[in-house]
């Protein structure tokens, strides 16, 4: 097994690997990376090749001795097919191999949780706890597990189900699926700025990843006789799951309860397109000193929709 670092004639192979891999996600795909402005970041993705054929792609960047995965995506780690633990362990030990002799001290890597992966199969991880990585942070982070079979309001905490019911028989209230951006971003800022804190993306972000990967975001927009009032903007990571990334409402509506309105109408979609599961994101007190704070409220919240608590881990290891 040799290690080499990506270069653009590689592009092709390497998105074409992340789509039919086992565990990766659209944040990995050389495609979903081209929407950061030119510059921006230094990447050294590496590609690990066996028989001249891709094995394993690791996208992350070097700096001051120090490969980090994600860079500019919110998931990142090694991807591979549904490969057998011997396979695992070699790809680490190619790993670590190639980090002493190329001056890289410390490797700081953050996978998706597993329940974005088609197999769950966490040989990766246990691998590289077996090579000494050791885990550096946890984010909370809650997924809803997806049943056909299961209609899927009455998962729903009872409260919640009768303030949809609600919603449902408001005439004056309406759920489009659309591209108005424009009406949806200005909320969201609002929103955060609450919080003193910006969108991971720029209204311009967003309008070129749309443009990127057309299927793997969809707008959902709420509306109070034609005023937008919330909404929700999801990124259909792979097969296996879709990730709620934003959710937004305009205060002075929330009586008419547009959050709860449209994680019924997300959820129920991606559970009709098959997926297994929505991710509705991580609960962290961003204002806590300690970055793994729990935010209680959100978490509660959340657990209201049947959400489960999953674990968005960073293994490192000191060279």
């Amino acid at each position: 097994m040799e290690i080499i670092r990506y270069s653009e004639e590689w592009k092709e192979k390497w998105d074409k690997f992340v789509l039919q891999s086992n565990n990766g996600t659209i944040f990995h795909l050389q495609k979903f990376l081209d929407y950061h402005t030119p510059g921006k970041f230094r990447f050294d993705h590496l590609i690990f090749l066996e028989k001249g054929n891709i094995l394993a792609v690791l996208p992350g960047r070097i700096k001051e001795g120090v490969f980090e995965s994600p860079i500019g995506a919110s998931y990142g780690s090694i991807v591979t097919k549904d490969i057998k633990f011997a396979k695992a362990l070699e790809v680490i030990d190619a790993l670590l191999d190639y980090s002493r002799a190329n001056g890289i001290s410390e490797l700081v890597l953050t996978a998706p949780p597993m329940v974005y992966e088609k197999h769950p199969n966490q040989n990766l991880d246990f691998a590289m706890l077996w090579r000494d990585f050791s885990y550096k942070l946890h984010y909370i982070s809650s997924a809803i597990k997806l049943d056909k079979n299961i209609e899927i309001i009455e998962r729903f905490d009872p409260t919640i189900r009768r303030n949809i019911r609600k919603t449902i028989k408001d005439f004056n209230l309406k759920v489009e699926v659309n591209n108005r951006y424009d009406e949806f971003y200005p909320i969201l800022i609002e929103n955060k700025s609450r919080h003193n804190v910006k969108p991971t993306h720029s209204y311009e972000d967003l309008l070129k990843l749309k443009e990127l990967l057309p299927d793997a975001l969809k707008l959902f927009m709420v509306y109070h006789d034609g005023n937008p009032i919330g909404g929700s903007l999801m990124f259909y990571v792979n097969p296996t799951c879709a990730l709620c990334f934003y959710n937004m409402l305009k205060y002075e509506y929330a009586e008419y309860k547009p959050i709860q309105r449209v994680m019924y109408e997300v959820v129920k979609d991606a559970t009709e397109r098959g997926y297994s599961y929505v991710d509705i994101g991580v609960s962290q007190d961003t204002k806590a000193e300690n970055p793994m704070t729990p935010s209680m409220h959100l978490i509660e919240f959340k657990e209201k929709f049947d959400a489960k608590t999953i674990m968005r881990n960073t293994l490192y290891k000191k060279l």
